[in-house]
C-alpha cells in the first residue's frame, strides 16, 4: 500500500519532472454574480454580475497543474490570432516552469468556454469554438515542434478536447514517436473511438466517456472495472485510469494485471471543472519522477480531491498537496487507535477473513530502532498486528513517577503511524493478560529477552491453538539508557560557569 509518507517523498522529486503536453488549449471564462429575480422578458433568471475571471483551460490547465506542482512543462498547441489567444499566451508566460510553443493560425478562433455562475451554482455554459481540421501549415508546424521536443522530456501528455489539434492521425503519430523513444504517453481522451490512441501508456476517461467508448454498463464499481479492462485490451492500452468524481478513481493496469479502486478523500465536491486535467498532470509528473503507475494514481487521486473543492478551473499547488498528505497521515494514525471493544470486533472480522492476528505489547516510550525491529518481526509473523500500549498510569506504576517521557496520546499516534502496526489499543493494567483473553490473538510476540514461559499470555494463546514468537533484539538500544544519557548530558551542561 502506498503511504502518505511515500507520496510526500514523491512530490518532493517532481521538480525534476519534464512533461511535454500537446493538445487543445482554451480560455475558461467565469462570469459570477447573484440571482435576485426572474426576467420579465422570459422565464429566465437575471444574473447580477459581480466579477469576471479567465483561466487556462484544456491543455493549458494541464500545463498550469504541472507548474503548480513544480514540474517543468512544455505546451504545444494551436491558438487563433485573436485577443483570447493573446490572453492564453500571457497566462502561460506567467507560469514560472512552463514553456509555451504556440502555433497561431489566422482565421481560426481560439476556443472560449464561458460559465455563468450564481453563488455556487453554474447556470449556463456558452462555448465559442471550432472543431474544424487544422490548416496544413499549422498541423505541420505542430507535429514538427512536438517531435523535436520529445527527447528532452520524460512523459508525453495528449490533451484531446476534440477541437482538431490531435485529429487526422496526429495522436497516433505522436504515440508512435514517443514509443520509439521509450517515452510513456498519457491521453486525456475524447470521443468514442479509442483506436486513435492505440498503444498509449495510460488513458484517463471519466465515467461517461468510458461508457461512450465501451458501450458497456458503468453503473457501479465492478462494471467500471470490467468495462475499463475490455477497453484496455481492445486497443492495446497500457492502463485505463477512470475518474469517478466523488467516487474516486479506478485503475486497471495491464502490465501488473491489477485492478484498484481509489476512494476519494475530497471533503466536499464543489466544482469538477478541470479535475480531469489535474489527474493527467499529476500522473504525468509522478511518472516522470520515477513513480510506479499505482503511486502516480494515488497521488493524482489526492490532487483531484483538492481541486474539486475549489471554484473554477483549479490547480493543486505543491504546498496544498503536502499539507493534505500530512493530514492524511495523522487521520489514518488516529483511525488505528481503538477501544478494547472496537479492537475485538476488528480482530474477529480479520479472523473470519482467514487472516492471522498478531499481538505484542510494551511502553514504546521514545521509539528507537530496537522497537521498530521488534514491530517489523511481529508483523512478519502474522497478517494483521495489534499493538497494546501501556497507559501513562500503568507506566508510572511500573517505571516510576518520572515516566513516561511522552504521554500516551503521543506514543499511540507515533505507533499507529507505522506501516507495521494495523491497530493500536491502550491498557491500564500492569499486564496485558485481560486484553489478550479479550482479543484471542493467533500469534503472541515478545522480545527474546524473555522465555516462552515468562511471556504473559503465552499459555492462554497456546491453549486456543496460537503460537508464541520471540523476536530477536537489536543490541545497544534502550529507552531507559537513552533517558539516562540525556539526563547526564543535561546535568553536565548545567554545571558550567554561566558567566
Amino acid at each position: 500500500m502506498t503511504s502518505a509518507a511515500d507520496l510526500i517523498g514523491l512530490v518532493s522529486a517532481i521538480s525534476s519532472a519534464r512533461v511535454l503536453c500537446v493538445g487543445d488549449v482554451m480560455l475558461d471564462r467565469f462570469v459570477t454574480g447573484h440571482v435576485e429575480r426572474i426576467s420579465p422578458e422570459a422565464p429566465v433568471p437575471v444574473l447580477r454580475i459581480t466579477s469576471e475571471t479567465a483561466m487556462l483551460g484544456g491543455a493549458g490547465n494541464v500545463a498550469r497543474n504541472v507548474a503548480a506542482l513544480g514540474g517543468q512543462v512544455t505546451l504545444i498547441a494551436v491558438i487563433g490570432d485573436d485577443d483570447a489567444g493573446n490572453e492564453i499566451e500571457t497566462a502561460l508566460g506567467a507560469l514560472a516552469t512552463a514553456t509555451p510553443a504556440l502555433v497561431r493560425e489566422p482565421g481560426r478562433p481560439t476556443a472560449i468556454k464561458t460559465r455563468f455562475v450564481a453563488g455556487t451554482q453554474q447556470m449556463l455554459r456558452a462555448d465559442a469554438e471550432t472543431s474544424a481540421p487544422l490548416a496544413e501549415t499549422s498541423a505541420a508546424a505542430l507535429i514538427d515542434a512536438a517531435t523535436q521536443a520529445l527527447n528532452a522530456h520524460d512523459v508525453l501528455v495528449l490533451s484531446d478536447y476534440g477541437k482538431g489539434v490531435l485529429g487526422d492521425g496526429r495522436a497516433a503519430a505522436l504515440i508512435d514517436a514517443a514509443a520509439t523513444g521509450g517515452i510513456p504517453v498519457i491521453v486525456d481522451p475524447k470521443g468514442p473511438d479509442y483506436g486513435i490512441y492505440e498503444g498509449a501508456s495510460v488513458v484517463t476517461p471519466n465515467r461517461n466517456e468510458l461508457h461512450d467508448a465501451s458501450g458497456a454498463d458503468v453503473s457501479d464499481i465492478d462494471c467500471v472495472m470490467k468495462a475499463a479492462g475490455q477497453l484496455r485490451a481492445a486497443h492495446d492500452l497500457g492502463a485505463v485510469l477512470v475518474t469517478l468524481s466523488q467516487d474516486g478513481m479506478i485503475l486497471v493496469d495491464g502490465e501488473s494485471a491489477t485492478h484498484a479502486h481509489l476512494t476519494s478523500d475530497a471533503k466536499e465536491v464543489f466544482d469538477v471543472s478541470g479535475a480531469g486535467d489535474t489527474v493527467v498532470a499529476t500522473t504525468a509528473c509522478a511518472l516522470a519522477s520515477g513513480a510506479s503507475l499505482a503511486e502516480a494514481a494515488h497521488l493524482a487521486n489526492v490532487c483531484a480531491g483538492i481541486v474539486v473543492g475549489k471554484a473554477g478551473t483549479a490547480a493543486a499547488y505543491l504546498s496544498e498537496v503536502i499539507a493534505t498528505l500530512h493530514h492524511q497521515d495523522i487521520s489514518r494514525a488516529e483511525a488505528k487507535l481503538l477501544t478494547w471493544a472496537q479492537a475485538g470486533d476488528r480482530a474477529e472480522v480479520w479472523r473470519r477473513q482467514g487472516l492471522k492476528v498478531g499481538f505484542t505489547n510494551g511502553c514504546f516510550d521514545l521509539l528507537h530502532p530496537g522497537h521498530v525491529s521488534l514491530l517489523n518481526q511481529a508483523r512478519a509473523a502474522c497478517d494483521r498486528l495489534i499493538v497494546a500500549l501501556n497507559s501513562d498510569t500503568s507506566i508510572k506504576r511500573l517505571k516510576g513517577a518520572d515516566r513516561p517521557v511522552q504521554a500516551e496520546a503521543a506514543r499511540a499516534t507515533v505507533l499507529a503511524s507505522l506501516a507495521a502496526v494495523d491497530l493500536c489499543v491502550l491498557f491500564d493494567e500492569d499486564t496485558p493478560l485481560d486484553l489478550i483473553n479479550a482479543l484471542r490473538p493467533d500469534v503472541l510476540v515478545k522480545g527474546a529477552d524473555y522465555t516462552v514461559e515468562q511471556v504473559v499470555g503465552a499459555a492462554e494463546v497456546q491453549s486456543w491453538g496460537g503460537r508464541v514468537v520471540l523476536a530477536a533484539l537489536e543490541d545497544g538500544f534502550s529507552t531507559t539508557a537513552t533517558i539516562a544519557r540525556l539526563s547526564a548530558a543535561s546535568t553536565a551542561g548545567g554545571s558550567g560557569d554561566a558567566s
